[in-house]
């Protein structure tokens, strides 16, 4: 039987959020914390360290997210692990999220003039102190816009895991579209819903560029 598309099926769309923004936020820390060591890695003095990151940012940056949705989700239970729809989405959104943001980073610190990084050494500082006070500070100004310009593309990605079951926004759409056969109404209100939670971002973005006055003119 169909249902007419009521107040109760918006108010789900609406509830469906929560799980699209919590799903953002542990892949964005989790990639955080992960794409710092990338990008430290990548701009290590080790050879084989450097070569290490480049290869895992290739694999993640080389192999659509789906897929690696698909993998982290049925390869656990192909090992006989249990993981819920959220626990696999989370990795896999963190596992990509770390290679891009470090390569995003690792662009930033290799931004610094050289002249700060000779200067650092003249002074006779150690790697970790070097990255800590000169480096890093001046980089994190340089990644703010391409930072939340990622954080806009995560939270629509969020939209993939719907594949494996995890009900957020999309899937949620999907469930309401099932019942009502709106597929226009359905739909076009999940895209107004995601556009109301990207554009704050855009916004806030262009905010911190012009504080740090990364704007080029």
């Amino acid at each position: 039987m169909i249902r007419q598309f009521t107040s109760a099926e918006f108010l789900f769309l609406l509830m469906a959020v929560r799980w699209t923004l919590l799903l953002s936020a542990i892949a964005f820390m989790g990639g955080a914390i992960g794409g710092l060591f990338v990008a430290l890695a990548r701009t290590s003095q080790w050879t084989w360290l450097r070569a290490t990151a480049g290869a895992y940012i290739q694999v993640f940056q080389g192999t659509p997210l789906l897929m690696q949705l698909f993998l982290v989700f049925f390869g656990a239970n192909f090992f006989g692990l249990s993981i819920d729809p959220l626990m696999a989405a989370a990795i896999g959104l963190t596992l990509n999220g770390a290679a891009f943001l470090g390569e995003i980073w690792r662009g930033c610190i290799q931004a610094i003039p050289k002249g700060q990084w000779e200067a650092a050494t003249a002074l006779g500082l150690h790697y970790t102190t070097r990255m800590k006070e000169i480096i890093l500070p001046q980089a994190a100004k340089i990644a703010v816009a391409p930072t939340v310009g990622f954080l806009v593309l995560l939270v629509k990605s969020t939209s993939l895991a719907s594949i494996i079951g995890f009900v957020e926004l999309t899937r949620a759409g999907q469930i309401v579209n099932n019942a009502t056969f709106r597929p226009f109404l359905v739909f076009g209100i999940v895209a107004a819903i995601y556009f109301v939670l990207c554009w704050p971002l855009s916004l806030f973005s262009r905010r911190l560029e012009k504080k740090f006055g990364t704007v080029s003119r």
